[in-house]
């Protein structure tokens, strides 16, 4: 057990932070924790969690919302107290052991270079929708190499371009919720309050129809842990991560439970539009306001081509990371103009193969590989939870001035939320369509844990030799 603490514990100014450039402000820094919020998932995926949980879609995203606030504050806590690109597989490794920062690591690396992939298909089918002559894997080419390209340049570049993406998506929202709240409190010109009519059937298709709305607000949530990544690239990763986590609570009340309420208050919770125009386009249109569709439709592309541009950069950090911590093959890890540029143009390779899959093998390769990293995120976040129980125990004894970010309530609330994700994996076990994705992501998760723990004996076995 002394042999795997010695071997997993690293000085915290990581030799991977001083390579990587420091170029993210902190107004970067707080609009990529805003705009990791506002995904795709929330403004097209929600709608089919509605279609299922009716108006108690809202509880739903609130108990999810929950245990996010939960994850986020446990990482923001590691996080502070040692900024890493590697973020929660850093964590994993210095708590668990390396095999755990392998599996953590890879498992998040291959989740977000397939959804860079996804999200393009995503995107290019939005403008082949408005220019339908183009093709659209052509778009997905052209989306590729601009990201691609905006990461191998400086950081800051990446800060730029999520800083105007993230504060179009905020802008967008904030105004759904004032236009929505308006219309609900009968001042909105032109419009009836609808009062508390579509929230009478609360829960139309009972515990069942909530809990598959629970399973896809969990996964809505994802992308939040991306800013503990860029915070340690920023000019000040300590106060960074401490300021971007502290404000995740009011961001998802606001933004997932504000704007779930105004819908379900706005539409019939049965109406198909809600999940043919997605539940944003449909609450717009049913206030009346002229070009709300299309104007949404821009708002989505924005917040696909964000989520690509961030899955880019978050990718290629924890793949780097990995590497400097002797995880990977080493080409991975060479870092010019404090970039890890390699790390990069593989990310993005890999997306762009993930791109042409569903082209050419759309019912097996690539759903194969949607069912694969279908819980990804919930491997991730147990491997959160339990480092956060390890370490903190270690930071109370050796350097308690480093928890500038507490855990509330530990370890008890660590425990709580540990129980959700068990919780979850059980409600995912009931489902067919998600039982699936936990077989398939347990599959992965035990390929690269029996991997990564080889790795560990082997590199154990040769340092003792040595």
């Amino acid at each position: 057990m002394s042999n795997s603490s010695t071997t997993t514990e690293t000085p915290p100014s990581r030799p991977d932070d001083a390579a990587l450039s420091h170029g993210l402000k902190q107004r970067h820094l707080s609009m990529i924790a805003l705009g990791g919020v506002i995904g795709a998932g929330l403004f097209v995926g929600s709608g089919a969690g509605i279609a299922a949980a009716g108006p108690s879609i809202v509880v739903a995203y609130t108990l999810s919302g929950l245990l996010v606030m939960l994850v986020m504050r446990m990482l923001g806590e590691m996080s502070a107290a040692h900024p890493s690109s590697g973020s929660f597989s850093a964590h994993a490794e210095r708590a668990i052991g390396p095999w755990a920062g392998f599996t953590a690591g890879w498992a998040f690396w291959v989740l977000l270079c397939t959804a860079v992939g996804l999200e393009g298909i995503g995107a290019a089918q939005i403008v082949h929708g408005w220019l339908p002559g183009t093709p659209e894997w052509a778009w997905v080419a052209l989306f590729m190499v601009v990201f691609c390209g905006t990461n191998l340049a400086a950081v800051k570049n990446f800060g730029e371009f999520e800083f105007w993406f993230a504060a179009l998506k905020v802008g967008a929202i904030s105004l759904f919720l004032v236009l929505g709240v308006l219309a609900i409190t009968g001042v909105l010109p032109g419009t009836d309050s609808p009062g508390a009519s579509h929230l009478s059937d609360f829960l139309p298709n009972g515990g069942n129809g909530l809990i598959i709305g629970l399973l896809a607000s969990v996964f809505a949530y994802g992308g939040l842990e991306t800013v503990t990544i860029a915070a340690a690239e920023s000019e000040n990763p300590v106060k960074g991560v401490a300021s971007a986590v502290r404000t995740a609570m009011w961001r998802i009340a606001l933004f997932y439970i504000g704007s779930m309420a105004v819908i379900v208050t706005l539409v019939p919770w049965d109406s198909p539009e809600v999940v043919e125009k997605g539940p944003y386009v449909a609450a717009l249109d049913e206030l009346g306001i002229p070009g709300a569709g299309q104007l949404m439709n821009v708002v989505v592309l924005v917040a696909l081509l964000s989520a690509m541009n961030a899955n880019i950069y978050g990718a290629s950090r924890i793949g780097y990371s990995l590497v400097e911590r002797g995880q990977g093959p080493k080409a991975l890890g060479r870092v010019s103009g404090g970039v890890p540029r390699v790390a990069v143009l593989v990310s993005s390779l890999f997306g762009f193969g993930c791109v042409l899959l569903s082209y050419w093998r759309p019912d097996d390769v690539f759903s194969w590989l949607l069912n694969m990293i279908g819980a990804v995120i919930l491997v991730v976040w147990i491997f959160v939870a339990v480092s956060q129980l390890r370490l903190r125990r270690q930071l109370e004894r050796e350097a308690p001035e480093k928890l500038v970010v507490r855990m509330w309530g530990f370890p008890w609330l660590t425990w709580v939320a540990l129980a959700g994700m068990a919780a979850v994996f059980v409600l995912m076990a009931r489902e067919p369509d998600t039982r699936v994705q936990l077989y398939s992501t347990g599959a992965m998760t035990l390929a690269l844990a029996a991997v990564g723990y080889a790795r560990q004996r082997r590199r154990s076995a040769a340092g003792g030799h040595g």
